[in-house]
């Protein structure tokens, strides 16, 4: 069993960025909200709402990040890392409620046109544009690593493809008074959102369902762990994720009759612990060590 159990979760290294991230978005929904009840944009306060939810997410990010700090205890055995997997199931869920939200104002906007400022509007849409970019990139290496920092990625990016529909709507208006383009950019936010909601919580569900971590083949593991000298087989082999960047596995492992005794577990368990770590990435495992003979008594209720 590795013996190193401090780990420092992907979310918790990004979180920093996360900060940085927050400022803009309060920023430039404040200005948004301004600029909507300014010029009468429908656009302009749907992308305000997504970012008031992006502020609630990204507070709760934040938030989650410091509880997963917690060191284990008796109770909690792997302390409160799991909370930044809830973290992202709220925020994918809030951002999909935002899309549905948004789909229905578009509509109805489409439907029945109000007057528009697009002056007003264009300016303000080219600022949320440009911050969302700089928060896009602050972001954008943690998402690939953390589920909890990639929640707070997908508002950002939902925020500026909003951004960038309320530009191409703006400028509609103001070249050719199709004030309809107005709601019909509220559409395409809205659509922009709902499958990024979607995929995010696809993500979270395999994690709370304990599936194998994304590029972790069991079969693979199996064959590898079994390649180790003086392992005769494998078996009640499990892997699954506990935060972003935590992947755990166990496994019972058979070893020969004649090496149990003899003092070559501990060698064989280095051995293991670094073909795991050496061609799968994974740290935290734990090994149960039996003699074949012990093997054949076992219950082989899982794989």
């Amino acid at each position: 069993m590795s013996h190193d159990h401090g780990h420092v979760t992907a979310g918790q290294a990004h979180r920093g960025r996360l900060v940085a991230v927050l400022a803009i978005t309060t920023t430039v929904m404040v200005v948004e909200v301004v600029g909507g009840l300014v010029s009468g944009s429908a656009a302009l306060l749907a992308d305000a709402g997504h970012m008031l939810t992006d502020i609630g997410g990204l507070t709760l990010a934040l938030v989650a990040t410091s509880l997963a700090a917690r060191p284990a205890t008796s109770v909690r055995t792997f302390g409160w890392q799991r909370v930044e997997v809830l973290a992202a199931m709220v925020n994918g869920m809030v951002v999909a409620a935002v899309g549905i939200v948004v789909l229905v104002e578009g509509v109805r906007r489409t439907a029945d046109p109000q007057p528009v400022g697009a002056g007003v509007m264009l300016a303000v849409a080219v600022v949320g544009l440009a911050a969302n970019t700089v928060g896009l990139v602050l972001l954008r290496r943690g998402q690939a690593e953390s589920l909890n920092v990639r929640g707070a990625y997908l508002e950002v990016l939902g925020d500026l493809l909003g951004s960038v529909a309320v530009v191409v709507a703006a400028v509609v208006i103001a070249t050719t008074g199709f004030v309809r383009a107005d709601g019909l950019a509220s559409v395409v936010i809205a659509l922009l959102i709902l499958p990024r909601a979607y995929r995010l919580l696809r993500q979270v569900a395999r994690v709370l369902l304990e599936a194998a971590p994304e590029g972790v083949d069991l079969d693979e593991v199996r064959r590898h762990l079994s390649a180790v000298p003086g392992v005769v087989g494998v078996h009640d082999l499990h892997a699954w994720t506990i935060t972003s960047g935590v992947p755990v596995l166990s496994a019972h492992v058979v070893v020969a009759d004649d090496i149990a005794p003899c003092g070559a577990t501990p060698g064989i368990l280095d051995d293991l612990q670094a073909c795991l770590r050496g061609h799968f990435d994974v740290d935290h495992c734990t090994f149960q060590v039996e003699p074949a003979s012990h093997a054949a008594h076992e219950g082989r209720t899982h794989v």
